[in-house]
């Protein structure tokens, strides 16, 4: 088996995905790693290339990964996006990474000291709350309590998988074959739950203060359900799209 050279690593809070290839560009190996055993597995590896999304943790891992002898590059999420396959996970995201920092022309991001690095990780914090809040019905409170208390949202595979983890879908009563769905679930993160229900309500108040309801999915909803049932739709629909704006890096768009 030839020997991986360069190793694109993705890195999350308790499990990480590598994916090793060789010169040629040839895949060697994927693997698997908890947060435990990072370092053991890259101590016995022969020294090599390592490439990292940049982001506020990636520079604590690039230099614990310099210090042990490595090769260590850090690329700009947008420089790797053109890299992933369709079916995106960790495991396709650290291929994605590997075969981006094999390119020749790629762009790369200077290691940061520990000083420099806890700057960067207040500013991007500031950055995503900002991004957060130009939801209409997120305010300050709800994107503090989603900074504080959702994991990394890249863990989740889609925003429905988001939205189902402070329980804003509805409990399944299933049984012959037959799919009965009832009310929310209200299973996982509380305080998030009740904050974009919340912020839902008052969007629906705004919009019975105008006295005419929006011509789109949400205005046949509000027009045809009790408004506490409106609502938890509502908070549904903003759940999924804070999942989307946040794993994609993108602002809010107005539909």
């Amino acid at each position: 088996m030839s020997e991986a050279t360069t190793i694109g690593l993705d890195i999350a809070k308790h499990v990480f995905h590598a994916h090793g290839a060789d010169a040629a560009g040839r895949a060697v190996f994927r693997r698997r790693l908890t947060r435990g055993k990072l370092l053991d597995f890259f101590a016995a590896h022969p020294r090599c290339l390592v490439a990292l999304e940049a982001c506020g943790g990636a520079h604590h891992w690039a230099r614990e990964l310099r210090a042990m002898g490595h090769e260590v590059r850090l690329i700009p999420p947008a420089y790797v996006k053109p890299f992933v396959k369709r079916h995106k996970n960790d495991a396709v995201d650290a291929e994605a990474i590997c075969e981006a920092a094999q390119r020749l022309s790629m762009r790369f991001v200077a290691v940061k000291s520990e000083e420099q690095a806890a700057a960067l990780v207040f500013r991007t914090r500031d950055d995503a709350m900002r991004r957060l809040c130009t939801v209409p019905g997120v305010g300050p409170v709800t994107a503090g309590a989603i900074m504080a208390f959702a994991p990394d949202l890249r863990t989740f595979a889609s925003g429905r998988n988001f939205a189902a983890s402070p329980g804003l879908v509805p409990r399944q009563r299933s049984t012959g074959g037959k799919t009965r769905l009832g009310s929310v679930s209200k299973m996982g993160q509380a305080d998030i739950r009740k904050l974009l229900i919340v912020g839902a309500m008052s969007r629906i108040r705004w919009i019975v203060r105008k006295g005419v309801l929006p011509d789109n999915w949400f205005g046949h909803v509000l027009g045809r359900k009790p408004r506490m049932v409106a609502a938890v739709a509502l908070a549904n629909k903003m759940a999924r799209m804070i999942w989307a704006m946040m794993t994609r890096e993108e602002n809010y768009r107005m539909a």
